[in-house]
């Protein structure tokens, strides 16, 4: 019976660094802010996305992780950066109602007219007339 080939180097990089971004957007998803911040500090891209194009501020943000979201900002993460849906941050944050991550975003300067539906949209569409009235 022949013996399975050793994987080389790199596929065993390919698969820790796989299982890293793993961690990290869990790490978004669950609002583990101090060691996010470790971790971008230590060289991990602070726009870093996942497959389908969310980056650890949209996760945190669609999770309603208020302190992450501003931690990363504070670290130079893009606030209107859109997911492959075009959708960005803030209309997640609306769309799930969590307003200490509207109130984080919006401080940061995010655009509100940015993606697909809009956070304006967003706002509208679920009846946040406190949300749209910011954007008045």
């Amino acid at each position: 019976m022949p013996i399975p080939d050793e994987p080389t180097p790199d596929q065993h990089d390919d698969s820790d660094m796989a299982e890293l971004a793993g961690r990290l957007f869990d790490m978004a998803r669950g609002g583990h802010t101090a060691s996010l911040v470790e971790y971008v500090r230590a060289g991990v891209p602070v726009n870093l996305t996942t497959g389908t194009g969310d980056t650890l501020v949209m996760l945190a943000a669609y999770h309603g992780h208020a302190a992450t979201v501003a931690a990363l900002v504070g670290l130079g993460a893009e606030v209107d950066r859109p997911n492959d849906k075009n959708q960005t941050p803030l209309a997640g944050a609306v769309f799930k109602g969590h307003d200490d991550v509207v109130e984080t975003l919006a401080a940061a300067g995010a655009d509100p007219d940015a993606g697909t539906p809009t956070a304006r949209d967003a706002a509208s569409m679920f009846g946040r007339e406190d949300y749209a009235a910011r954007w008045r």
